[in-house]
């Protein structure tokens, strides 16, 4: 062992995350034993110098490996390195962007797809105490100047073909091009040639700012992020424990590089944990193929969003068996009904879980529980929650009763984040009253299970009645002709609104009359009057680019199809006649349906 490696294994920094680390990993199945996990609480941390390297040291274990399939599923390519590898890799990394300019606190972009530079970059970069923006490669000329500028960006790394999108961006910026050369930006191939060492420019803050993420923008613009050198790895002890991980476990996560969830589970929990890292790269999404995958290299460990969930169901899954011992979803919260299926297929629970960009997972089903159909579980280690009632800010003691999902900041919440950059007014806000707020809306039940209601914009009134759009999404999707929904309220003169869903089919199905009345019919039989779906149109669901539902598009495309000048508020009336989409319905076309 290295002087160096050898010294930080006798440090408080290894020594302290060690220690909550393998707390958790004995209490696996015992939430409540867990939750006593000493907590690192030193004053200095660098995760990829005081864990990742000390246990990467001599590791032949495999880290990561990268498997890229053409459309069809035929491989076209794969890449897998150990722990001592990436050590290498990221120190001859360092030393070289640091030769390109790179200082301790200075941003840097990050532009790249799943391949191997990004784990690299990452971990150089923490290493260098530098401050990563993740950014998706799907991001417009408009978008990367939104970041550039907000950001306060120093360096960017990006995809050479990438790099023509920053051609007449302003800023100040150095250019470093991964792939073919680029005029003008440095070639990221040199650093694997880099010979001068590395050694840190000293001790590294624990509260030092790691990582600025812009959020995905579902209801606004996206707000910036900042994580610290503690907030993020040493609060990814809880997604670890959520999921499940153990040292020597195969983790596939299905997730775009640029948001949260990547560096959830394609880099902080998983080797937290000491568990390889799987990457299936695909042209575009195809179930079949990763399903392969799965079983190929043995993996144990899986998640992926409600959609990919969606789609693995239209395929027969007791076709394939793999060895996976952990099932989770993230994201969006899971449907009762797809729970229900997977588990029938694999015979291995599939467990939802909640948190945010702004922390970790917070709450969860995890392993050696039971799991209660559309619940996200309890809180996990490290967070204490609270649901708040939103109107006199009162906490909410009882049960079954809606309230903001809160953490108390007495309590140290242990992955959150330090703020929103320059937004003090939208910090403050989340912060008020001594609480995070995260804007999300719950309900607890007599065992302490946490069921998700809806983002506080998205729940909305009909008839006095207050409706949360994932409650009814959830019963549409047990219908065979639905592979997703969305509901909205739709205005209504007599009611305010009433519930509207979007409609996206499966395979099979036509977005006719008879489909629409289907669907309609069934959900009555699941529905009390007062929740029923009244109108459906079924289209497309516009997404942010992580993939996300923006039901706020779809509320106000509501409001502009309804709005006259007569009625400028959007409740046309009944004289003025319907306003649809162009293949809408309403529950008034079928005279068969019984009137509520």
């Amino acid at each position: 062992m290295a002087p160096d490696t050898a010294a930080r294994r006798d440090s408080a920094a290894y020594r302290g995350f060690r220690a909550a680390r393998d707390h958790l990993l004995r209490t696996r199945g015992d939430l409540d034993a867990a939750r006593d996990f000493p907590r690192p609480e030193g004053e200095h941390f660098n995760w990829a110098l005081d864990w990742f390297d000390v246990e990467a040291e001599g590791n032949g274990a495999v880290a990561l490996r990268v498997v890229d399939l053409d459309a069809d599923g035929t491989l076209l390519g794969e890449s897998a390195l150990s722990f001592e590898e990436l050590r290498e890799r990221s120190d001859r990394t360092a030393g070289w962007l640091r030769e390109q300019g790179v200082r301790r606190g200075d941003r840097i972009l990050l532009l790249l797809g799943n391949q191997v530079a990004l784990w690299e970059v990452m971990l150089a970069a923490i290493k260098l105490g530098a401050v990563v923006i993740p950014a998706s490669t799907l991001l417009t000329p408009d978008d990367l100047a939104d970041r550039l500028s907000r950001g306060r960006v120093r360096h960017v790394v990006a995809e050479s073909a990438l790099t023509p999108n920053f051609t007449g961006l302003e800023g100040s910026w150095n250019g470093i091009a991964v792939g073919e050369p680029v005029p003008g930006w440095a070639d990221y191939a040199e650093a694997a040639e880099h010979t001068g060492g590395f050694a840190p420019d000293g001790e590294t803050r624990a509260e030092d700012p790691l990582l600025l993420y812009f959020t995905s923008g579902t209801t606004s613009r996206p707000k910036l992020v900042q994580h610290t050198h503690r907030s993020y790895p040493v609060g990814h002890l809880s997604t670890m424990y959520w999921i499940g991980l153990k040292p020597g476990d195969v983790h596939l996560n299905v997730s775009s590089p640029g948001w949260a969830k990547h560096a959830w589970s394609n880099l902080f929990a998983p080797w937290n944990a000491g568990a390889e890292i799987l990457i299936v790269n695909q042209p575009r999404f195809a179930a079949r193929p990763l399903l392969d995958a799965l079983v190929r290299h043995r993996v144990t460990s899986f998640c992926a969003p409600p959609t990919v969930w969606r789609m693995l169901l239209l395929e027969d899954l007791e076709q394939w068996r793999p060895p996976l011992r952990e099932l989770v979803g993230a994201g969006e919260p899971l449907n009762p009904e797809v729970v229900e299926r997977i588990e029938r297929a694999w015979c291995v629970a599939l467990r939802d879980g909640y948190g945010q960009t702004e922390t970790t997972a917070q709450i969860g089903n995890t392993p050696g529980q039971p799991v209660k159909p559309g619940s996200m579980g309890r809180p996990l280690p490290g967070y204490h929650v609270v649901l708040v009632d939103p109107i006199t800010g009162e906490e909410i003691t009882g049960t079954g009763t809606d309230g903001e999902l809160c953490l108390p900041l007495d309590t140290n919440p242990l992955g959150l984040m330090t703020g929103y950059q320059d937004d003090p007014e939208r910090h403050a806000e989340s912060m008020a009253g001594g609480r995070y707020h995260t804007g999300d809306v719950a309900q607890r039940d007599t065992d302490g299970h946490y069921t998700f209601v809806g983002r506080a914009d998205d729940v909305f009134k009909s008839s006095d009645y207050r409706l949360s759009p994932f409650e009814l999404e959830s019963v549409l999707i047990e219908h065979p002709a639905v592979a997703e929904a969305a509901v909205v309220p739709s205005p209504d003169p007599l009611r305010l609104s009433v519930p509207k869903a979007y409609v996206v089919l499966a395979p099979g199905h036509a977005p006719d009359a008879g489909t629409a009345e289907s669907i309609l019919a069934f959900t009555r039989t699941r529905l009390a009057p007062y929740k029923r779906i009244r109108r459906l149109e079924f289209a497309d669901l516009p997404k942010t680019i992580s993939g996300k539902i923006r039901r706020i598009e779809l509320r106000g495309r509501e409001q502009e199809r309804h709005r006259s000048p007569e009625h400028p508020t959007g409740t046309t009336s009944a004289s003025e006649g319907p306003v649809r989409g162009e293949r809408e319905f309403w529950e008034e076309d079928f005279p068969g349906l019984k009137k509520g």
